[in-house]
């Protein structure tokens, strides 16, 4: 998931104070801080592992055995997926979910360096999902150890979902019925910045357009060919010609993933995997059923065969008014972090290789960002299941300021103690907004009714064919 801030609208009131003495929250912090070294290890282990959407199997099973092995009851291959799966503990209403993420991104391996410098790996953590995943897993052991505490009535549950990154993995959990019996769900991510505000995203809709005409010697007998290849040209050009008769905030992206074996041999199969975006997912549908029209065309012109291959569909994220204010007073609570020598030198020399025109400067990760409506420019499937819970979600500085997401530089800090002091920051600020909602009914009414608020008069419907299967090798090319 990368998200770029677009736009800035009308600010929130603070939330009044929470029903958790100050003792108890100190307690709660401190608890944490004891388990920081142990949790920065396991974000340091699935760093290490770095395994792709639906692929995850270490880095499942780590956190499966961690929250096991401190009481927690484990549903696995949730929707049918190896790698999903939930860790529930407790009795009874209310339910709150905290989600965690642990896939990696193709093409980013990367020492733990201020420099370019790849590891023996092919993927690696450009977004910081082996920080997001470990955080929510230690927010929910804190929960936990709260509730057990105060002999307090309720269920925290940690939902284990893979393949964000394009995968669609908690569309598919949310069919299965993962999410039905869920109150309230607090989610974050990693950023270079800390903010907990009404950050809108991007609905998405992706697929594998696949061309199949005829072989031929390119040569001797270019004209018994039918180019597949000349098909994903065209339908590029035209999708490039689109792009002036679109709506300024949509996006779309493509890479061609198959286009042939040899120059000399005319491609029978050719395919190319498309990505479109907008802040509304009705807008969307309007611009892909254009862009389906330039794969039709393509085929028509080069008398080729097109099929496609729907492989994600995710909705904007749905902000929730209480439980964002809650997730802002807490993470004001928490603060920011500061640099050690080492981490502020390592933050210089990686600025060096960034651009950094009218980005965050150096000592804004000690800060934390003003509450306000956002328009963010990246998606993830964390929208989806704001449509259908009332869903928090929050941001910290786990990268240097200016660190673009899927990038090596930002895999660099997720591999090192400037992404580890970020996750600690959002751990934090979860455990305790999870328990401020166990603790006053109040907070869970307020999210319930911003939820039925914001959602009132929209339809929510996945794009995904219902039928699909999770697309469990859709980075295989």
């Amino acid at each position: 998931m990368c998200f770029v801030l677009h736009s800035m609208l009308l600010a929130r009131p603070r939330q009044d104070s929470a029903k958790i003495n100050p003792s108890d929250r100190a307690a709660l912090l401190q608890k944490i801080d004891r388990r920081a070294e142990h949790f920065t290890g396991l974000s340091h282990q699935i760093w290490e592992f770095a395994e792709l959407s639906y692929k995850e199997t270490q880095s499942s099973q780590l956190l499966k055995s961690e929250l096991r092995n401190v009481g927690f009851q484990i549903q696995e291959n949730v929707a049918g997926i190896p790698t999903a799966f939930t860790a529930s503990w407790g009795q009874g209403k209310p339910v709150i979910g905290i989600l965690g993420e642990y896939d990696a991104l193709p093409g980013l391996s990367q020492e733990a360096l201020p420099e370019k410098k790849v590891r023996n790996v092919a993927a690696g953590h450009g977004c910081g999902h082996n920080l997001l995943g470990v955080a929510s897993a230690l927010a929910v052991v804190a929960a936990k150890d709260f509730l057990a505490e105060k002999n307090l009535r309720g269920t925290v549950r940690f939902y284990g979902t893979p393949a964000e990154e394009g995968g669609a993995g908690k569309v598919y959990m949310a069919r299965a019925g993962a999410f039905q019996d869920c109150d309230v769900v607090l989610a974050w991510h990693p950023g270079s910045q800390n903010y907990a505000g009404w950050r809108n995203s991007l609905a998405n809709i992706s697929a594998k357009f696949r061309f199949r005409g005829k072989a031929s010697h390119a040569a001797i007998a270019p004209e018994q060919g039918r180019s597949s290849l000349d098909a994903v040209a065209l339908m590029n050009h035209a999708v490039e010609l689109l792009r002036e008769h679109v709506p300024e905030s949509t996006r779309m992206h493509y890479v061609i993933t198959n286009g042939g074996a040899a120059p000399n041999v005319v491609p029978d199969f050719a395919e190319v995997y498309y990505l479109a975006r907008h802040p509304d997912m009705s807008t969307l549908d309007g611009i892909w059923a254009r862009i389906l029209k330039c794969a039709e065309a393509a085929a028509l012109a080069t008398e080729t065969r097109m099929e496609m291959e729907i492989v994600s569909s995710v909705h904007n994220v749905l902000p929730n008014d209480t439980l964002n204010m809650l997730l802002d007073r807490n993470l004001r609570h928490v603060g920011g972090i500061r640099y050690s020598v080492e981490e502020q030198t390592f933050a210089e020399k990686l600025r060096t290789t960034l651009s950094i025109e009218n980005a965050p400067s150096l000592g804004s990760q000690e800060q934390i960002q003003r509450a306000e409506e956002a328009r963010d420019s990246g998606s993830s499937d964390v929208g989806d299941v704001s449509w259908l819970i009332p869903t928090g979600h929050l941001w910290t500085a786990t990268f240097v300021p200016g660190t673009p997401l899927h990038s090596w530089q930002a895999t660099a800090c997720a591999g090192m103690s400037i992404g580890s002091k970020g996750m600690l920051v959002a751990a934090k600020t979860l455990a305790l907004t999870a328990a401020d909602l166990f603790s006053d009914s109040g907070q869970l009414e307020g999210a319930q009714a911003s939820f039925k608020k914001r959602r009132a008069g929209h339809e929510y419907r996945s794009r995904i064919p219902a039928n699909q299967k999770p697309p469990l090798n859709y980075r295989d090319k």
